[in-house]
């Protein structure tokens, strides 16, 4: 059993080293091409929201709490609020549900 742990173990950072090392070596110059920029650009946030967005819906007691707080999250955030203010508003909207429908 530790011998398969430390076996995938070192397969994984292989895999993990060699994807971030990879393109720092292979690519040697400035990237020209637009969409390819753009696309490079964009990465970042695309794997963030996939990552992020999927778990949100199962840190709460209720899909619809979780929705509430993703609701004033992103309305917080499209009104261009820092990212203190929008961690507060969905927990607070999250918590005020819960409380809510606990009473009820």
């Amino acid at each position: 059993m530790t011998e398969n742990f430390f076996l995938y173990l070192a397969v994984m950072a292989g895999v993990t080293y060699l994807i971030r090392m990879l393109p720092l070596v292979l690519v040697k110059k400035k990237v020209e091409n637009g969409f390819i920029r753009s696309f490079l650009f964009y990465v970042p946030y695309a794997v963030l929201g996939a990552m992020t967005v999927p778990a949100v819906f199962y840190a709460t007691d209720s899909v619809f709490s979780a929705a509430a707080g993703l609701g004033v999250a992103l309305v917080l955030a499209l009104c261009k609020k820092g990212l203190l203010t929008v961690a507060v508003g969905a927990t607070l909207a999250v918590y005020l549900w819960e409380w809510i429908g606990s009473i009820l």
